[in-house]
């Protein structure tokens, strides 16, 4: 049983959706870190995956745009039902654990909007401010579609590309102004990202890797570009899915890239590396440009956004893959409750047991006192998670072509065969390097104990992914 077509969505809307679910400006202060090495470590994201994940998406959402279901439907037509539901479950999943991480940074905005920045490292603030707003966002959800897509859609707007915009251009005018730009001074501590020759210290174009902790970033970067796919969801929803979504996936995947290089560059140009924090890196820089042109008061407005663009990106993720989720209820995979929808059509049950673990995550700063580290500790359990579902993404592709070759698809991955395996075969490849070299811990980053690292990513990895299987057997 598949859950009934409702045509209320556009192409510019599901373009917002898809760039909320993926884009973020928490991101920035991420990239911006590797000053100039970030267009090497950009340009890898982008070519390894985010092209090749646009372009098998783009096909199997036009192909199945109509039945709806996206990763689950995907992977389930081209294996069975089991892999399928292990596909839509580690993209729930990891979502699940990436929301605290969303609304942390969601808590800072706020804190340097009501004039105490301080309470970004406050344990406390953050976690209560992640409880509350996430309940407040799946009580708009269950408000139904129409709702949720408005309030994403224009989140994204309003909230990431006005604020985006509005960096680049003040980070402009701050160079015109002849103020120095931070990313050509590197530190000579720095030897990942700069390089000392007779006394003077240089940037690097290129990451100094002497090992595979350095490589390790790469892993992390992938998942700043995931979730091109999660909205494939909503595809069924379009006037016109299989010729529209793959549209939608192609003008998402272009305007996620200009905004993640240049605003990370515009970080890197106002601030040093050393001054760079995860949770507060862009904040400092909007302050630091505001002063600098004697426009604090600009400050609130940026923040009040930036705080309605956060609200739309986790509404977008709450929606997405937990009505992939649906539909694994409503093929028997899971307990019949869970296929219970409100008069608006919404996975109600499913959206209260998600908020519920989501809480219980989010505790995680109670605990933690230093709100970086939890906020790393987090990230890094949700990189294994995603990269396995992806793994089962390019596969389905590629096994499509051989097992319904005459499948009607809008889209089409050039080439042919050859060509679905060559731009699958990339994205599996970079997917699975970055999987392995996931397990190590990244030098550019403070993990604290390596061996507590590994213990958390390996051990969240398989609990994860042995979960759904548990689950299956305990219905049966």
């Amino acid at each position: 049983m598949e859950p009934t077509k409702t045509v209320n969505m556009t192409t510019t809307r599901l373009v917002f959706m898809t760039g909320a679910a993926v884009f973020s400006l928490r991101g920035l202060s991420f990239m911006a870190i590797e000053e100039l090495t970030m267009f090497f470590y950009v340009l890898f994201g982008t070519v390894l995956f985010l092209i090749p994940a646009s372009m098998v998406s783009a096909e199997l959402g036009g192909a199945f745009g109509t039945i709806g279901g996206g990763v689950y439907t995907w992977v389930k037509e081209a294996f069975n039902k089991k892999l399928g539901f292990l596909a839509i479950w580690l993209q729930w999943i990891q979502n699940v654990v990436y929301y605290p991480i969303l609304l942390g940074f969601a808590a800072s905005i706020i804190a340097y909007m009501i004039g105490k920045p301080e309470l970004s490292n406050n344990g406390t603030y953050v976690g209560i401010f992640c409880i509350v707003v996430y309940w407040l966002s799946t009580l708009i959800t269950l408000n139904g579609s129409q709702l949720m897509s408005k309030i994403a859609s224009y989140g994204f707007l309003l909230g990431t590309i006005i604020p985006g915009a509005l960096l680049i251009l003040f980070t402009i005018i701050y160079i015109a102004l002849g103020n120095p730009l931070a990313f050509l001074h590197p530190s000579a501590l720095d030897t990942t990202n700069a390089y000392v020759i007779e006394g003077i210290t240089s940037p690097r174009w290129f990451p100094h890797i002497t090992s595979l902790d350095n490589v390790t970033f790469l892993a992390a970067v992938i998942l700043i570009f995931a979730g091109i796919e999660v909205q494939a969801v909503h595809a069924n929803e379009l006037k016109n899915p299989s010729k529209q979504f793959p549209k939608v996936l192609f003008f998402a995947a272009a305007l996620i890239f200009f905004l993640q290089i240049l605003g990370s560059l515009a970080v890197a140009v106002v601030l040093p590396e050393s001054k760079i924090t995860l949770q507060s890196g862009l904040m400092q820089t909007f302050e630091n440009l505001f002063i600098s042109m004697g426009v604090k008061w600009l400050l609130p407005v940026v923040c009040v956004l930036m705080a309605f663009g956060v609200l739309g990106s986790v509404i977008s993720w709450i929606a997405g893959p937990s009505r992939g989720l649906l539909w694994t209820a409503k093929d028997g995979l899971l307990p019949p409750a869970l296929a219970k929808v409100n008069k608006k059509g919404i996975q109600q049950n499913i959206l209260i047991i998600q908020g519920l673990i989501v809480t219980l995550l989010s505790s995680i700063y109670f605990i933690i006192p230093n709100v970086g580290v939890a906020f790393f500790l987090l990230g890094a359990l949700t990189i294994g998670l995603y990269l396995i579902m992806y793994l089962f993404m390019y596969a389905a592709g590629i096994k499509l072509r051989y097992s319904q070759p005459d499948l009607a698809r809008s889209f089409k991955v050039p080439g042919g065969i050859t060509g679905m395996w060559a731009i699958a075969g990339i994205g599996f490849l970079a997917v699975l390097f970055a999987f392995i070299v996931s397990f190590f811990p990244p030098s550019q980053l403070p993990v604290g104990s390596p061996l507590e690292y590994v213990g958390l990513v390996l051990g969240g990895t398989v609990l994860f992914t042995v979960l759904p299987f548990l689950i299956t057997m305990r219905k049966k």
